[in-house]
């Protein structure tokens, strides 16, 4: 049986889902502004992109392409916006992931910036790195709960702050 990659992938999105829910419920106004270092992005941005990478699966393979300088990124207006926010995103992503051919994920899809290609790849690679960069950011923003005293969500495992375990 040989099992289609968009349901491999979307195996794999709804597996990082439900952490990356918990950890977005978890956050506050009070804390959107805070950066860890000058270099470091604030929560706010860090947040947002973390609740819209579901979006980027989708914009990969319906649109082939995704330029920086044109791209919608989502108008916060609280903390409490982003859970809903990545439940809508998650859903562009599975309606995506379950109705794409194989065939089509061996496409190329290009990364711009104002028309000029940065990158390019197979739809099947940027996805498979999408997935990926969910859980770094993830990753990144659980360092920054845990440097705010926010309690950290069981993601793969328990947590410091998971106590049923």
């Amino acid at each position: 049986m040989n099992i289609p990659l968009g349901q491999i992938y979307l195996s794999q999105l709804e597996t990082e889902a439900d952490a990356t829910r918990k950890c977005l419920e978890r956050l506050s106004d009070e804390v959107m502004d805070y950066k860890p270092t000058e270099k470091s992005m604030p929560m706010k941005s860090l947040a947002i992109t973390v609740s819209e990478i579901p979006k980027w699966i989708s914009s990969i393979i319906n649109q082939g392409d995704i330029d920086f300088a044109t791209y919608e990124r989502f108008q916060m207006k609280s903390a409490d916006d982003l859970p809903k926010h990545f439940d809508d995103c998650m859903a562009l992503a599975r309606k995506a992931l379950e109705s794409v051919s194989d065939e089509e994920l061996m496409k190329d899809f290009s990364l711009k910036m104002k028309g000029q290609v940065l990158s390019t790849d197979s739809k099947k690679n940027t996805v498979d790195s999408t997935v990926r960069h969910l859980v770094h950011h993830r990753g990144q923003l659980t360092v920054y709960m845990r440097l705010k005293n926010i309690p950290i969500p069981k993601i793969y495992g328990p947590s410091g702050d998971d106590q049923n375990w």
